[in-house]
Order: structure tokens, then C-alpha cells, then sequence
């Protein structure tokens, strides 16, 4: 693959929490000293691999912070009774416990990313999503962005300068292919969720409403043009005096639960304090400093040793030039 020209290299901007978890359930990489490092191997070793594909401009990784206390003041039960990680399947019972292992783990890779250039955001009280959305609808509006992470709640970002590379799909998602799966445009993604609903973050939904019933009554969500939550229910509510469709009616009858889920859904400054966007512009101005002695003494250290330092740490560097 021809890496991208300078003028069209991107903005590289991971979800942390996503791509390390993915790396830490299932890569089986252990230390010399007997611990499990399948997240770091897997996280540090993906990282290197997106910058030879891609060959970014600027490396962001956003973490989670505990949580947004304004989507919680909207809903009490958002996100709630979430499974903690489930420890990786290639390991037996004689290892060390998995919120002691996986703290020791991310522990590292902030210690490693300081030696390479690489700019980490953490900002407290709110959630990695709304700041990758304020990154990629609003800071970086003029740039080409590419979003790393699994997470569908994304999807609303991406246009013809936002993509998304999926670990979990091993693919970029594009405009075009969001269409093509779901019937729905990008731009009119999170109008659909609000009545669909998203289990994963305990968002309720409309009974029996999914993208591809959405897809066939409301078209008009996979055109160029901006879709509100309102228009549909406004639809909804003319579809329902012809149909006889349960669904329908309920979609037609639930436009408080679709203002409630579009604040909880949406991704935009309204979900972060001046204060916390000024935080975020000031982190990204700072970077790590290369430093392969340093990273590598690391690694050593923490009986890492297998990990492919000279490739990974040529590939993410070349940031620089």
C-alpha cells in the first residue's frame, strides 16, 4: 500500500478503552516473568501497524475518565451494570487477578507512550466519546480524520473527511459502507439509534424498531440530507393514520424517549464544559518525546522482550517527518 501524501496524511485518534480491551481479552503474549501482557503487546504492536498503514500526521489516544456526569444526570441507569473485562481465555488460574493485571497493563502503556510521539487526552468527568467527537467534528474540522475503534457509536462522525478503522472488523468504515449495511447515512445514524436504542450502554429503544425496519418506512435517513429525531416522529405520526404497524404507532408516540436518548447518543460540545475543552486543546499540543532506550529499557524490564521494538517504534516515529 502507497502511504499518503503529506498534505493528505490524517489524524489518527483511538479509543483507547476499545482497542486495549479487544488486545487484552485476547492476545495470549505472556512476560518472562510469568504475567500476562497481551494488551500492551497487542495495543503498542496495533499502533505501529496503523502508522505504516496510514503514516498519520499526529497520533491522538483518548482515555476514559470514569464516565460523563451529564448523561448520568440525564439517566441514572446509562451504562450501568457493565460486565468488568473478562480475563484473556488462553490463560489458567495461576495468574494474577485481572483489575490488578489490567491496571498494570494500562499503567504501562501511558508510561510507554511518553516515549514516543504520541498524544494522550485524559480529561475527568466526561467520556472518551464526546471528546473523540468534539476531536473529529469540531478541533480537527479541516483535517482528513481516521477514528480507531470498534465502537458503532462513531458512525455519526464519519463523512468524507472522518473514516473508521474497526479492530474488530479489521476494515475502514466508510461513508458508503454504513449506507450499505444499514440503510442510513452517517449524518442521520444517531436519528435512527435514538429510537433503536443501544443495550451496550443501556439506552432503551422503541419495541421492535431496528435499522432495517427504520431503513424501510423512514428512506429518507439514507439521503445526503439531515434527518431529526423530529421529522420522524412527525412521519411516524402520518404513517400511523394508513398503517396498522405496532411499531409504527410507537415510534409515532415516543418523541420525549427520542429527545432523552439524542442527549445521550449525539456527540457534541454540549456534552463537555468549557473547561474541560480547554483542557483537551491543551493536551493535544503536547506529545511524547521519541526515546527508543528509554522504551526499550521498559520492555526489558517488564520481560517484554519479544516485542518487535525497532518496527513499531520506526513506524510511529516517522510522525515526525
Amino acid at each position: 500500500m502507497n502511504k499518503p501524501a503529506h498534505q493528505d496524511r490524517p489524524i489518527l485518534i483511538v479509543d483507547f478503552m476499545n482497542m486495549f480491551i479487544r488486545h487484552f481479552k485476547a492476545n495470549p503474549s505472556m512476560a518472562t516473568t510469568g504475567e500476562p501482557v497481551g494488551g500492551v503487546m497487542g495495543f503498542l504492536g496495533g499502533l505501529g501497524r496503523l502508522c505504516e498503514t496510514y503514516n498519520p500526521k499526529k497520533v491522538i489516544v483518548v482515555f476514559e475518565s470514569g464516565g460523563s456526569q451529564r448523561k448520568r444526570a440525564i439517566s441514572a441507569s446509562y451504562k450501568n451494570g457493565r460486565k468488568a473485562p473478562k480475563m484473556n481465555r488462553y490463560y489458567g488460574d495461576d495468574i494474577p487477578t485481572t483489575p490488578e493485571n489490567f491496571a498494570m497493563q494500562v499503567l504501562f502503556i501511558t508510561r510507554a507512550l511518553k516515549c514516543l510521539p504520541v498524544t494522550q487526552v485524559y480529561v475527568s468527568g466526561c467520556e472518551a466519546d464526546d471528546v473523540i467527537g468534539y476531536l473529529g467534528r469540531y478541533h480537527f474540522k479541516t483535517s482528513r480524520v481516521i477514528l480507531v475503534s470498534s465502537d458503532k457509536d462513531f458512525y455519526q462522525l464519519i463523512d468524507e473527511r472522518v473514516q473508521q478503522w474497526s479492530p474488530g472488523q479489521k476494515k475502514l468504515i466508510t461513508e458508503q459502507s454504513v449506507i450499505d449495511k444499514f440503510g442510513v447515512s452517517p449524518q442521520n445514524f444517531c436519528s435512527a439509534r435514538v429510537f433503536i436504542g443501544d443495550p451496550s450502554d443501556n439506552v432503551p429503544g422503541v419495541k421492535g424498531v431496528g435499522f432495517k425496519n427504520m431503513a424501510k418506512w423512514f428512506p429518507q435517513l439514507g439521503g445526503p440530507d439531515f434527518v431529526s429525531h423530529n421529522d420522524i416522529v412527525d412521519s411516524a405520526v402520518e404513517l400511523a393514520e394508513t398503517k396498522a404497524a405496532k411499531t409504527i404507532h410507537r415510534i409515532a408516540e415516543s418523541r420525549d424517549l427520542a429527545l432523552k436518548n439524542w442527549k445521550l447518543i449525539y456527540l457534541d460540545t454540549s456534552q463537555l464544559s468549557g473547561t474541560q475543552i480547554q483542557k483537551v486543546n491543551h493536551q493535544i499540543e503536547n506529545e511524547g518525546k521519541p526515546n527508543k532506550m528509554e522504551l526499550m529499557r521498559q520492555l526489558i524490564q517488564s520481560g517484554m522482550q519479544k516485542f518487535d521494538i525497532d518496527r513499531h517504534f520506526q513506524a510511529i516515529t516517522a510522525i515526525r517527518r
